[in-house]
């Protein structure tokens, strides 16, 4: 196993807290959630054999600092932080679902900062980014019981009850849902939510698609992209063409048999699409 070093990046409000393995380009991942416990483990070690890869936890939880405010920009401000800190002659940054919203914003408003961008199975950027579609989908793929307990843990957070136990519950009820198989999705990996973060940069990102900040600045980017979906993803791969049109030469896959995780669901996909970009 490859050995795993630890940095720390000053931010406002604290550090943010992450995780450096492998050899190679440097290349840093966005984990989603938002306020979601890093869970890209299995990518990274994907592609450490060839890569220098840096993880981080992103603000709202532990190690990295709990404080607010949360917001895309402050989301974005703490990722270049930490460009800056681990590639300062830049690197390819990856982003998965919320956090391939975010990597589009880094790429709209600091390309200079990237060698290349590599979204996979993200929430979009034109209209509401699929975020419609993704609820309408997850909810017609779960089974009555699922359903009926969901639907119980939504009348709890909209009366303000919510807690971060609730959050990871309809997490759990709805995981299997996003895989394109989900008789054989493999079990929920351990999961810490916050909740001001989750629900205030959730917020933040619904305010930026009606402005539709990034889809206004995606035409002006000029770094490699490449967009990897699933076929089967609850998040539509509509949304991800749509978003992937707007940057000059970008590419866009469509893996059949992959839904919200095709690392997982198709090993290599992702790697590939890395590799494509550093070969260019």
């Amino acid at each position: 196993m490859a050995k795993i070093d630890s940095f720390e990046v000053e931010v406002s409000g604290g550090v943010i807290s992450g995780s450096k393995t492998g050899t190679g380009p440097p290349v840093v991942i966005l984990h989603g959630g938002p306020g979601l416990s890093d869970y890209l483990d299995s990518l990274g070690e994907e592609l450490a054999p060839r890569y220098t890869v840096y993880r981080y936890q992103q603000r709202g939880l532990l190690p990295s600092t709990t404080s607010g405010p949360f917001s895309v920009e402050v989301h974005a401000d703490d990722a270049l932080a930490v460009l800056r800190a681990v590639a300062p002659n830049g690197a390819v940054v990856i982003g998965h679902s919320w956090g391939g919203y975010l990597a589009m914003h880094l790429a709209a408003m600091r390309p200079d900062l990237m060698l290349g961008l590599v979204v996979v199975d993200s929430v979009g950027v034109v209209g509401d980014g699929g975020i419609a579609d993704m609820a309408r989908l997850i909810q017609e793929r779960l089974p009555p019981e699922s359903t009926e307990r969901l639907e119980e843990l939504d009348e709890r957070e909209a009366a303000g009850g919510s807690t971060p136990e609730d959050a990871l519950e309809s997490l759990a009820l709805t995981w299997r849902a996003r895989f394109a198989d989900p008789a054989n999705a493999p079990t929920m990996p351990p999961m810490r939510i916050s909740l001001d973060c989750n629900i205030d940069t959730w917020n933040s990102m619904v305010d930026h698609l009606a402005k539709q900040t990034v889809a206004n600045l995606l035409p002006l980017v000029t770094i490699p992209a490449i967009f990897v979906l699933g076929a089967e993803s609850p998040i539509p791969p509509s949304h991800g063409l749509a978003s992937a049109a707007l940057i000059p030469g970008a590419r866009a896959e469509v893996h059949e048999g992959c839904g919200h995780f095709p690392w997982i669901e198709r090993p290599g996909v992702v790697k590939t699409a890395v590799d494509s970009l550093n070969s260019l």
